[in-house]
């Protein structure tokens, strides 16, 4: 038997608890999605989780073969919440929907349909085929959103990308030439170091690269080690060798795109300081293409971007419908004499057109964070 429900109060407890597992390890599992895992086992009313587990850092073992061994003998006859429809098809690791089979399993919770070609309902089947209970939707819409990496990849070809934006109280990412604006706190910033570890890799141009000689790393207490891969997009490779971009590379992995036409000599001169290029298609005006850039990290196994670029480099990903999530954090302060807008014309009207809608809205301190979503 299959349902699909919103579920009823456990259910959605226990794939809340499951998707909360999930998210520890967003941006460490690419290119699998990081699936959470929990099994229950007992009556209703008095039942007892009996094994847990999430997708492990680099994207093998899977959620539910981790939660399975814990769970050993007490997963005959339990149910099984997990946030993504289980892998039907051999890859580096045998399908999950045998060891779910094989462990006597009798009834399983899914959130979300695995829109990956190899799966895409085949999982359920197999499970409903060898006569286990499947109860799927339960928390969808929290589960695309934590999916959305690995919905995006599978769908468009492409990583889903969380661009960030600061402004002023009046609208500007920036002040004068060779003013250094400091917009947001320490709470909005923390924040910010929060959703690069959960990102596979933070993408910049080579304007704010050289701007700002960002380190781009994590630095959050405990966090620090979750710095992911750093990427700059850069056409005719100006990135310095004495930028700490380059300078680091060699602990954090740093992608320098750029287009087919950019100098060799630059380009062994960035291998030397362990800097990986990689050569797309360049637009009629000579600028990489962002689309063509973004299917090829997808192809090397990205799911997830977060986008620290500057206004020009957000405005021409909103031109080119490839940003998924938006957030624009506004601070306390206004400047005069104007400046850089943060919002070019394509980002407002991409956020605020069909298919968008706001997500959250907070407080960081003084600073107020606006958060604009895609439909999953």
């Amino acid at each position: 038997m299959t349902a699909s429900d919103t579920g009823g109060a456990a259910d959605r407890r226990y794939m809340r608890l499951a998707l909360a597992l999930g998210r520890r390890n967003l941006g460490r599992t690419w290119p699998n999605p990081s699936v959470g895992a929990v099994m229950v086992a007992g009556p209703e009313g008095s039942e007892r989780i009996v094994g847990q587990g999430v997708t492990a850092p680099g994207g093998r073992p899977h959620g539910e073969p981790i939660a399975l061994d814990m769970a050993g003998e007490a997963a005959r006859g339990a149910t099984l919440y997990v946030t993504l429809e289980p892998c039907s098809h051999h890859g580096a690791t045998p399908p999950c929907v045998d060891a779910i089979i094989a462990a006597g399993i009798a009834r399983v919770v899914t959130a979300i349909e695995d829109p990956d070609p190899r799966v895409a309902g085949r999982g359920h089947a197999r499970l409903t085929e060898a006569g286990l209970a499947v109860t799927r939707n339960i928390l969808r819409d929290e589960a695309a959103r934590d999916h959305r990496g690995h919905i995006t990849r599978a769908t468009k070809g492409r990583p889903s990308l969380h661009l960030k934006l600061a402004r002023t109280q009046d609208g500007f990412a920036a002040g004068a030439p060779d003013e250094r604006l400091r917009i947001t706190g320490p709470i909005a910033d923390g924040a910010v170091h929060l959703w690069r570890a959960h990102a596979d890799a933070i993408l910049v141009g080579i304007g704010t690269a050289r701007a700002d000689d960002p380190s781009l790393t994590v630095r959050l207490p405990g966090l620090s080690q979750h710095s992911p891969v750093r990427i700059v997009l850069d056409s005719t490779l100006r990135l310095s060798p004495a930028s700490h971009l380059v300078r680091s590379a060699r602990d954090i992995p740093t992608l320098v795109v750029t287009t087919r036409s950019a100098p060799i000599h630059a380009r062994r001169m960035l291998a030397s300081f362990g800097v990986e290029t990689i050569q797309v298609d360049a637009c009629s005006h000579g600028r990489i293409d962002l689309s063509a850039a973004l299917a090829n990290l997808a192809e090397r196994g990205f799911t997830r971007l977060c986008c620290e670029g500057g206004p020009h480099l957000a405005d021409s990903l909103a031109a080119a419908d490839l940003v998924d999530v938006c957030t624009l954090i506004t601070g306390p302060r206004a400047i005069s004499g104007g400046g850089l807008p943060a919002v070019g014309e394509a980002l407002n009207d991409r956020v605020h057109g069909p298919g968008f809608r706001v997500s959250e809205t907070r407080a960081f301190g003084p600073d107020l964070s606006v958060t604009y979503e895609r439909s999953v």
